[in-house]
């Protein structure tokens, strides 16, 4: 006997928008949440919002197969949710063919009614999607086994993957271009110090990069300080002149009574606080700040990141204590770890962060991009 009301989940997205691109749809029976049927394609080079209706058209196909009358349609994307109801119009012209399509499958149903839902309620599609992505890439298929609503994590089969690739918010971390005194070797903190010549030429070979890194990026955020807004704006050319927005809590540290002054003249004039500050991030600079408190400024910053922009790439342009904070906690070292990495101007640090916690670092302090400068 047919289920007289199904839901559909349905997911679609694309690796560089556009890019290798899939969808993935489940339909299951609204009273036991039984799996009822599972659609999933590849659509090789497509944009994230024509795979979102793909697997919309895609879920709504299979309900009408199965004979359904109702239909509750679940999906991550606002934007598809909004024009099938009408709300939002369809202003790209690739999509109206495909809302077309969709809105022709509504029809053969008694009712059809679109809510939205977090990603994390729409898992299972979204597992389509991603091993449909990851085929259409030309890459080994992640699992793609989803448990049902109410199943145990701790229980599913080890073929279950919590967290498939590519729904992670990328971070691009970006240390600023040099300035007088960075090569100086002296501590800037509050100062604004201007990117020096060498500084503004290291921001074009950053952003060139950038670009080459991430065709598609959601946001370029920055540190108020000029050396950061003059880098961040050369990335931002980069990617298609993408809004650069100031950040307060991605200014550098403040270094107190050290700002300007080279290591050696701190450590002849100040060797007690300077042995303390080494030993502990809890320790300020005489009339500075301590690396506890600018590590609480730089969690504020990721979560407000992860929020705002789910399974987007960011762009961050920063200082050496704030990246290295976010360094330091994404690969859980300790607090040694502030002193003995090394972070060239100009780097390039990239972290993977997942809603769940979960956290991969994919490089850190890449400069290989200023080679021709160097």
């Amino acid at each position: 006997m047919a289920p007289r009301v199904v839901v559909v989940e349905a997911d679609g997205g694309s690796r560089g928008n556009p890019g290798p691109a899939g969808y993935g749809a489940v339909v299951r029976d609204a009273e036991t949440n039984e799996v009822l049927a599972e659609r999933s394609e590849s659509l090789g080079t497509a944009t994230n919002n024509v795979a979102e209706y793909q697997g919309l058209i895609a879920g709504l196909t299979a309900a009408a197969e199965l004979g359904a009358a109702e239909v509750d349609v679940r999906m991550d994307s606002k934007l598809v949710v909004e024009q099938m109801c009408g709300r939002w119009q369809i202003k790209h012209p690739g999509l109206r063919p495909l809302a077309a399509q969709a809105a022709g499958l509504v029809g053969r149903f008694a009712a059809v009614r679109f809510a939205w839902i977090p990603r994390e309620q729409n898992r299972h599609a979204d597992a389509l999607a991603n091993a449909a992505m990851d085929a259409a890439a030309g890459r080994p298929a992640v699992a793609t086994a989803a448990p049902v609503a109410g199943s145990d994590p701790a229980t599913a089969p080890a073929s279950w993957e919590p967290r498939p690739s590519f729904t992670a918010t990328r971070l691009i971390l970006v240390r600023h271009g040099e300035t007088a005194y960075t090569e100086q070797r002296r501590y800037s903190g509050r100062g604004d110090v201007p990117l020096s010549e060498r500084g503004r030429a290291q921001a074009g070979a950053t952003a060139a990069r950038v670009a080459a890194l991430a065709p598609s990026v959601a946001a370029v955020l920055s540190s108020p300080l000029s050396r950061c807004t003059q880098t961040a704006a050369a990335i931002a050319g980069a990617l298609g002149d993408v809004p650069v927005r100031t950040e307060d809590d991605l200014i550098e540290c403040d270094f107190g009574d050290w700002e300007g002054r080279t290591f050696a003249e701190v450590r002849q004039q100040w060797p007690g606080e300077m042995d303390a500050w080494l030993a502990s991030p809890r320790i300020a600079p005489p009339g500075g700040e301590s690396f506890t408190h600018v590590a609480e400024r730089c969690h504020r910053v990721i979560a407000g990141l992860l929020q705002a922009y789910p399974a987007e790439t960011v762009v961050v342009v920063s200082h050496v204590s704030p990246i290295k904070l976010m360094l330091r906690d994404a690969l859980a070292a300790g607090d040694g770890f502030l002193h003995r990495l090394f972070l060239g101007a100009a780097g390039i640090s990239v972290l993977d962060m997942w809603p769940d916690g979960g956290v991969a670092v994919r490089t850190v302090n890449d400069t290989a991009h200023l080679a021709t400068i160097d």
